[in-house]
């Protein structure tokens, strides 16, 4: 709990730097954000059948700042389970224009129950479990990564020359 503390500090500071935010607006890069303030995540990136379907299975640990976007052709219900997965990790279920519409706390590790997105989702952030809780991210907060269309998207990635 204070790793996970130290880190929410940590990452709030950082998105406070000015310009900070611009620099992290990358494909190895989530940024999540609402009134608690911000968090960034080093992500590592599913976007085929075979990748989503590996996710986060048998990795032994996952640093309190790094976790896997799940990123689908088009929005649609997803249900995901913890079979081969040994940590416990927070499931945050995004829309396509980068909202996020649900959050599964602490997912059970090797547990093969359904976890259901509940409603069309584009994306599916994994990060640490209790993170979610800990940062206060919830449904409404924001997500920015370069995958969500800026057209649409609730927070745009700004791209500096």
């Amino acid at each position: 709990m204070i790793r996970a503390l130290f880190f929410g500090a940590f990452a709030l500071c950082l998105g406070a730097l000015p310009g900070l935010a611009d620099t992290l607006c990358r494909d190895d890069r989530v940024s999540l954000r609402g009134d608690w303030g911000e968090a960034h995540f080093r992500v590592e990136i599913a976007d085929d059948e075979e990748e989503r379907a590996r996710g986060l299975m048998m990795r032994e640990a996952l640093s309190a700042g790094a976790g896997m976007l799940f990123v689908f052709e088009q929005s649609r219900p997803v249900s995901f389970w913890m079979e081969n997965t040994l940590i416990p990790l927070d499931m945050i279920f995004v829309d396509e224009a980068g909202r996020v519409a649900r959050v599964h706390d602490n997912a059970v590790p090797g547990d093969r129950t359904l976890i259901p997105s509940g409603v069309p989702v584009r994306y599916v952030l994994e990060i640490g479990g209790g993170l979610a809780r800990a940062f206060g991210i919830g449904q409404g907060t924001e997500m920015r990564h370069p995958s969500i269309s800026q057209t649409g998207a609730v927070w745009p990635c700004s791209r500096k020359p």
